[in-house]
């Protein structure tokens, strides 16, 4: 008799253990997506996309899910959407994304390719759910291009290696994820840091092709079109090099002028009224180019004392 109770025990509690891994699974994903969203968010919304993740999750050809954007740093408001990574391990199918999609969604967008291949929804509780698919081998390659090889680019350079970095990993069924992580957790290359401040400086000004050369041309023509083009280009080179100055990885495009007052010490004189009167003046030919050329002049200082 006390054998076979002793073996009921032993029975009851190995299917204990078992459920009790399985659980910490879920709990895993769940605390994960409940930490980063635990503002404003209604019971409702947190139990979706949970469960959307959960269907991704049970998915072979998935081998990682992370959460990026506003919401994995705890930044996120009331327009912020959610913003999904799933790494493949193999090509899953457009009906088998539109099946789990179309629970917990009253539209979608399947397969847009303007900038990565990505189903773009509206969750039932109107909250926008961005879902990007890539794998891992590739995500690694664009990085190393950064980092290692220290390439960089008219702007937004450091980009995608910020987004692994700052990523929340919800899911990491081989842990390759994580370890790419880890293993780019590091100092800020001084050779990319060179890179990126010679590129973009030569972009700001001094050169036939300089944006502060293209700015004037096109206020010579009242192209108002082509003055916010070019002054958008121009920003975007200023920004990395701000960036570049403090070895801070480049956050994106939202929120810069914030993100540049809280993570980088060094910033040019008159950092934040520079931008907001160049980007509230009139087109005036003198008025811009004079905002311009201090702009230029101030971020030009600044890297000749920092670097």
């Amino acid at each position: 008799m006390n054998e076979l109770k002793a073996n009921n025990i032993e029975r009851t509690n190995n299917i204990e253990r078992t459920n009790n891994i399985e659980r910490t699974k879920d709990v895993e994903i769940t605390n994960n997506i409940e930490i980063t969203n635990n503002r404003e968010r209604s019971i409702g919304e947190t139990v979706e996309i949970e469960d959307l993740i959960n269907d991704f999750c049970q998915r072979p050809e998935v081998e990682s899910i992370a959460l990026g954007g506003s919401r994995a740093l705890n930044i996120n408001d009331a327009n912020s959407d959610y913003d999904i990574y799933v790494y493949l391990s193999n090509d899953l199918l457009l009906e088998v994304r539109k099946e789990i999609l179309q629970k917990y969604c009253k539209y979608m967008e399947i397969n847009n390719q303007y900038w990565e291949m990505e189903d773009d929804c509206t969750l039932h509780n109107g909250i926008v759910i961005e879902i990007i698919y890539r794998t891992i081998d590739d995500l690694r390659k664009s990085v190393k291009n950064v980092v290692d090889d220290a390439n960089a680019s008219n702007g937004y350079t450091t980009c995608i290696w910020n987004n692994l970095l700052e990523c929340k990993i919800l899911y990491d069924s081989n842990h390759r994820l994580q370890q790419l992580k880890e293993q780019y957790a590091m100092s800020y290359p001084d050779k990319l840091r060179y890179n990126i401040i010679k590129k973009n400086l030569e972009l700001l000004d001094g050169y036939i092709p300089s944006y502060s050369q293209q700015i004037e041309k096109a206020l010579e023509r009242r192209d108002i079109i082509s003055i916010n083009h070019r002054i958008t280009e121009f920003l975007a080179s200023y920004f990395d090099i701000i960036f570049a100055i403090n070895k801070q990885t480049h956050p994106g495009e939202k929120r810069l002028i914030q993100l540049c007052q809280k993570k980088c010490e060094k910033l040019p004189q008159d950092f934040s009224s520079n931008l907001e009167k160049l980007l509230t003046v009139n087109s005036d030919k003198e008025q811009v180019m004079k905002i311009v050329m201090e702009i230029v002049n101030n971020v030009k200082e600044l890297v000749q004392k920092e670097v």
